[in-house]
């Protein structure tokens, strides 16, 4: 049974809509300029903890490169992560969304903390993983595709500037490894081989080896049993050709000095 989700409908449909949405909030914060920044995750209080929910919707008003920045990795990713894990798509978006917010909440300097890249962060650590722990195949494929695409992000995750929450974008890869790990068993999985299945019912592997090693000696001793048959029919036919000779023997007699031979006198 195919594991991945093939409705296109809802594998891009969800993240259009989240662009959407992402895009009209900061249309609406550029032309009304309502700063928003200020529902974003401000650490280690009780109104910041709004940002938690609300921050990665939020992006800078005066950089228009962090949200389009943005945009594109969270809408791949996120089509990726309903696609090859459809079961648990939900869960999974749910604990890197607040994991991300709260993490950043409870580590971050004491500033405004806006923007979608913990969330990226969250789903490239999650890709990553739990594709290296499944072990199949397209999963594996996956997380190599991230490494290559989203690789340098790595970065990110350092304080090397200022303006940059590298706490966010820690907070939401660990959360996201975190997610990967407590959901391994969950979602689509390698398929097992036949030994596997029965390993797991307490059933004995066939051992293939002893039934060839016993069907060669069973060959074998038929052989030999034919062998012997026909050294039996040899020696009866033998014993027959004895007890039935068609031989013809010729006798040759020879007369002895004693007998008198007709026509002579013995005496002198």
């Amino acid at each position: 049974m195919h594991q991945f989700e093939n409705n296109y409908k809802i594998v891009l449909g969800y993240p259009l809509l989240l662009l959407i949405l992402m895009w009209s909030v900061y249309l609406l914060d550029f032309s009304a300029a309502q700063d928003f920044y200020k529902y974003g995750v401000y650490p280690r209080s009780l109104e910041g903890l709004l940002g938690v929910i609300t921050s990665p919707l939020i992006h800078s008003q005066s950089d228009l490169k962090h949200i389009l920045s943005n945009s594109l990795p969270i809408g791949l990713l996120l089509a990726s992560l309903i696609h090859f894990y459809r079961s648990i798509a939900a869960k999974v978006m749910l604990i890197v969304w607040l994991g991300a917010g709260l993490g950043t909440w409870m580590i971050a300097r004491e500033n405004y903390h806006i923007g979608m890249s913990g969330v990226i962060y969250g789903l490239v650590g999650f890709l990553f993983t739990s594709g290296a722990l499944r072990k199949y195949k397209p999963l594996m494929g996956l997380s190599l595709f991230v490494i290559f695409i989203y690789g340098s992000l790595i970065w990110g995750i350092f304080p090397t500037q200022t303006k940059v929450s590298w706490e966010g974008h820690l907070s939401g890869l660990i959360i996201g490894v975190i997610a990967a790990i407590i959901y391994r068993k969950e979602g689509p999985q390698s398929p097992k081989y036949r030994y596997e299945i029965e390993k797991e019912m307490g059933i004995e592997p066939i051992d293939y080896e002893k039934l060839w090693r016993e069907q060669l000696a069973r060959e074998e001793d038929a052989q030999q049993a034919l062998e012997v048959l026909d050294e039996d029919k040899e020696a009866a036919s033998t014993a027959s050709d004895l007890s039935n000779p068609s031989f013809t023997y010729t006798y040759i007699v020879t007369k002895k000095s004693s007998e008198k031979i007709p026509g002579k006198d013995s005496s002198k």
